[in-house]
């Protein structure tokens, strides 16, 4: 619904932090920071981990604001999405496009000059994978639209660990798996509630064109996976056992909510799923920064 008048200076600056969806970039930032912490075996310097989270943040809230500005036809119509500033006229698609990419340029250089080149790089290539391969391509064609395009949300682990060391090895690619088959048992949750929004603007997100007892065995599926990564990642990145008794438990419980969602089929146990999803990743990237500090060996 748009907005009658010209909104206040208040109500725009709102509208502009709106658009880089803050909830989802906390998530981020979530698993940028004890990356960071199993990258160094310890705490990184403050100021190398402000300079991420900083760069981290501008990059993801480009490519989110970006996200908002190709998909604000549809979100004028899902009943999740109406109130969004480009929806209700706070800020108006050119400013929306401007700010989106001075950012996402500011982010660039930020890495680059506060972090380094390869934090830079994998910053803006998750930007654009967001935008060209989910945005443009993949979320209005495919019912796999998040099970791609959630590689990159994957990407901050990525940043994370190339900001300590200046490099990947296997351990930062498992940990990426991690957040790459977390995706879509997170994300299918909540669709499952919003499926008649996404089939109301013929996007294919899996709940609106499946049924709800094949998307919930995809979730158990992905969840399977997810948990295996977990404790795959134990020994590669020889975590501690303060690690591995968190990945072991939390798993099996987030196992037991997709169970208990194929069971009952409700929006009520799809939500909580989808809550539990959002603990689960915290809570497990929680420990892994922890089991640097405990002298608990595997």
């Amino acid at each position: 619904m748009l907005t009658t008048g010209s909104p206040t200076l208040r109500a725009q600056i709102a509208g502009y932090v709106a658009l880089t969806k803050p909830r989802i970039i906390e998530l981020l930032l979530v698993t940028t920071v004890p990356t960071m912490i199993v990258a160094e075996r310890g705490l990184p310097s403050i100021w190398l981990m402000v300079a991420t989270v900083v760069g981290g943040t501008l990059a993801a809230g480009g490519a989110n604001a970006i996200n908002m500005y190709v998909d604000r036809d549809i979100d004028a119509v899902m009943e999740r999405t109406k109130n969004r500033p480009l929806v209700t006229g706070v800020v108006t698609p050119r400013n929306a496009l401007i700010f989106a990419v001075t950012i996402e340029v500011l982010a660039f250089a930020w890495l680059w000059a506060f972090v380094n080149l390869l934090s830079a790089v994998l910053a803006v290539a998750a930007c654009l994978f967001y935008v060209f391969v989910y945005t443009l391509w993949l979320k209005r064609t495919s019912e796999r639209n998040i099970v791609i395009g959630g590689a990159a949300g994957a990407a901050p682990v990525l940043i994370g660990w190339s900001a300590v060391t200046g490099t990947l090895d296997w351990a930062p690619v498992v940990l990426f798996a991690v957040i790459f088959y977390w995706t879509p048992p997170h994300f299918w949750a909540l669709a499952v509630k919003y499926k008649d929004d996404y089939a109301a603007v013929d996007v294919p997100m899996l709940p609106s064109v499946a049924s709800l007892k094949t998307t919930t065995t995809r979730i158990i599926g992905y969840t399977l996976l997810l948990w295996a990564l977990t404790i795959v990642f134990w020994p590669v990145a020889e975590m501690g056992w303060v690690y591995g008794a968190a990945a072991v438990v939390l798993g099996g419980l987030f196992l037991w909510f997709a169970v208990a969602l194929h069971r009952s089929g409700t929006t009520r146990a799809a939500m909580r799923l989808f809550g539990w999803s959002i603990t689960y990743v915290t809570l497990l990237f929680g420990a892994m920064a922890l089991d640097q500090f405990v002298e608990v060996p595997l």
